[in-house]
């Protein structure tokens, strides 16, 4: 049976160059196609898969966790500076000239015997308050006016 192949197959190619002439290549006849997937590269393709899909869920995670990790490692030095701030704020007031120079500062406190002065550098503008409409005012405004204008004999 092989030597019938191999005959019926010299004869193919035979017939081909006779149909095609002289100068025509030689072209082999081949077999039926065989599939370029073969059995080991099906199960080195299922494995490759399988791989990937049992890495894809730990490796989100461990990316996941490395940047969690690091938005964590950012929070605590935000918080070592902001003690840090905290602790020279507090070395400062327990200063006594310090305290008494916020006083004066932001409280306008004075020593007794001093003298102390507001000064109106003029630099603003003075508005006067317009009347306004009932409509215009807040509902409370108009609710104390009406209580008000109940008390007033007429």
């Amino acid at each position: 049976m092989a030597a019938d192949r191999s005959t019926a197959t010299r004869l193919r190619a035979l017939g081909s160059v006779l149909v095609q002439g002289p100068t025509a290549r030689v072209y082999r006849a081949r077999g039926p196609r065989r599939s370029r997937l073969t059995g080991r590269a099906a199960l080195l393709a299922l494995v490759v898969c399988s791989l990937v899909v049992a890495l894809a869920y730990p490796m989100r995670q461990w990316v996941t966790q490395r940047s969690d990790i690091a938005d964590q490692r950012r929070q605590s030095e935000r918080a070592r500076e902001q003690v840090q701030r905290l602790e020279d704020e507090k070395a400062r007031l327990e200063d006594p000239a310090y305290v008494e120079q916020q006083a004066r500062e932001h409280l306008h406190y004075l020593r007794p015997g001093e003298t102390g002065y507001s000064v109106v550098d003029g630099s603003g503008t003075a508005r006067r308050p317009r009347d306004q409409g009932a409509a215009d005012r807040p509902w409370y405004s108009n609710l104390w006016d009406g209580v008000d204008a109940a008390d007033t004999p007429r």
